[in-house]
């Protein structure tokens, strides 16, 4: 499984997002300027998380995303398949239960691809938000805000 930049960007977003809505939304703009990150794909990514219920829009002056839940709900698997949808590396019919693979009640190798894919979903939603943005007050660099280097 490789990840888009939709959520390597996203992710990294949001953790900006976080850090900086804590009494006011913050605009695509300031997350921009301070991610690198173009304001079209922040506005595409946005969109992407609000309709998961990550992030509300404020409108008006003053404007812009604040977190839709606390920063201790959210976690890093909620953010992923917000912005890629399914994480599971092998999508095995033999796991389905109905209309399943023909061959599902002798082919051992589901278990293998059950068991990477619990794997990969358990880990991603162990790790919450809150845990990143204390990560990242801790990791200031000389380089600026910049949650994540060239990814």
């Amino acid at each position: 499984m490789k990840l888009s930049t939709k959520g390597r960007y996203g992710l990294r977003a949001l953790i900006d997002l976080a850090k900086y809505s804590t009494d006011e939304p913050v605009s695509i703009t300031s997350i921009s300027d301070r991610q690198g990150i173009s304001e079209r794909y922040l506005e595409q990514l946005m969109g992407l998380l609000k309709k998961g219920g990550i992030v509300k829009s404020i409108r008006g002056a003053g404007g812009g995303y604040m977190l839709a839940k606390s920063l201790e709900v959210i976690s890093v698997g909620d953010v992923l398949r917000a912005l890629e949808g399914n994480l599971e590396l092998v999508d095995c019919p033999g796991l389905l239960p109905e209309d399943g693979c023909k061959s599902a009640d002798v082919c051992v190798t589901k278990y293998v691809w059950k068991k990477i894919n619990d794997s990969i979903n358990q880990t991603v939603d162990e790790i919450k938000l809150d845990q990143l943005v204390a990560e990242s007050r801790q990791m200031k660099s000389d380089a600026g805000e910049r949650i994540d280097c060239k990814n």
